[in-house]
């Protein structure tokens, strides 16, 4: 049976998700654990992974561009449309909720995979919000609210949001080409060269591993999607891995499954979760693991609400625009980067000063005073 082309990047895509979840389950590739180990415990080789795989994605898929397997233009984070609202807020709401919930979209669909019922609750409140977000309830707050302060970039005569293309409208330097590999090796390079700058962080393997796959596998999915899919009579979107409208549009593939078509995005969802399972089952390390208090309860079905609508309107979670965003070299996806770490980081901090029943906005200023956003708290 010879299968449609739509399939059959599903089909790909579903595989490379596998791998992907079943590496991230292994390594414990987390975003929102990079942070708190960073925040919290001044350890940054988990962040230094997720650096080197934004890395590895820049350079990876900028030579699939120049080698002309991908238009990374035709991706939806090129965009003349530039929601410069929805990036900074999004990504800040997103941050907060991945704190909350314990663990970004991908950490999400891994934990799921290894028996982790409250990451189901979170799952499922996520994906719902998202499609809410996307087609529902939420939708005209996005639409007449968020998108209405989006800048126009054509009207500017800018073809894109892609850092080469502003900055050749700022130097004037003619050759598109030259400007995009210089940004490319100084963006790509500095991400790379700043993981692997660490003596600690080249003795941590599994790290090591976990940042050069995640970053292999962005590149992979925007290969499968651009390359393997490119059929003039049965076009796909080109895209690559990310998790939070993906988790929507697949609880309502899977309630709708008669009337509806599997995409990239859905087979990747099912495959992270898969190679999760799997991974956890031949491991021996799959538990049931369900919450231990109400606030923690609440807090992942916060969380989970936050990831769904500010991954939504940010256009990507932690690895959505902070890999394969990034990968682009758009400036949304370098400013929902930002806000997603900042809304993570100072999520940490308010939860530790609130603990230590400081009230809201004494723990706030202390926060920002701990991130040098505002002078030393007396």
């Amino acid at each position: 049976m010879e299968l449609s082309n739509i399939h059959n990047v599903a089909l790909w895509g579903f595989l490379a998700a596998v791998v992907f979840g079943a590496i991230a389950n292994k390594t414990n590739f987390c975003t929102m654990g990079a942070v708190s180990d960073w925040v919290n415990m001044d350890d940054k080789n988990r962040l230094r992974a997720w650096f080197l795989a934004i890395g590895v994605a820049i350079i990876g898929s900028q030579l699939l561009q120049a080698w002309g397997f991908i238009d990374l233009g035709q991706s939806i984070y090129l965009t003349a449309n530039f929601g410069w609202l929805g990036h900074a807020l999004g990504g800040f709401l997103f941050g907060v909720g991945m704190t909350l919930s314990g663990g970004c979209g991908q950490r999400t669909l891994v934990r799921v995979g290894s028996g982790n019922l409250k990451s189901l609750v979170v799952m499922l409140l996520m994906g719902i919000t998202a499609y809410m977000t996307l087609r529902g309830l939420l939708a005209p707050v996005r639409i007449n609210v968020i998108e209405t302060t989006n800048l126009d970039l054509a009207a500017r005569n800018l073809s894109s949001q892609g850092l080469p293309t502003l900055i050749q409208s700022v130097t004037g330097i003619a050759d598109m080409q030259v400007v995009r590999w210089v940004v490319a090796a100084v963006v790509g390079l500095g991400f790379t060269l700043y993981a692997l700058a660490s003596s600690e962080f080249l003795k941590s393997y599994w790290n090591l591993f976990a940042g050069f796959s995640v970053g292999l596998l962005v590149v992979a999915g925007w290969y499968i999607t651009g390359k393997i899919g490119f059929d003039e009579f049965e076009p796909v979107r080109l895209e690559s891995f990310t998790f939070v409208a993906p988790v929507g549009e697949n609880l309502n593939y899977l309630m709708t499954y008669t009337g509806s078509t599997i995409n990239f995005g859905v087979a990747a969802v099912l495959g992270v979760i898969a190679g999760s399972f799997l991974y956890a089952v031949l491991s021996g390390t799959f538990r049931i693991e369900t919450f231990s208090t109400r606030e923690d309860m609440v807090n992942h079905v916060i969380g989970g609400v936050l990831m769904g609508f500010g991954g939504v309107i940010a256009l990507g979670c932690t690895i959505g625009q902070g890999v394969t965003g990034m990968s682009t070299l758009a400036l949304g996806s370098v400013i929902t980067l930002v806000t997603i770490i900042f809304g993570a980081a100072l999520t940490m901090k308010m939860e530790y000063y609130l603990m230590d029943e400081q009230g809201f906005f004494r723990a706030l200023r202390l926060s920002l005073s701990d991130l040098k956003l505002l002078p030393a708290a007396r």
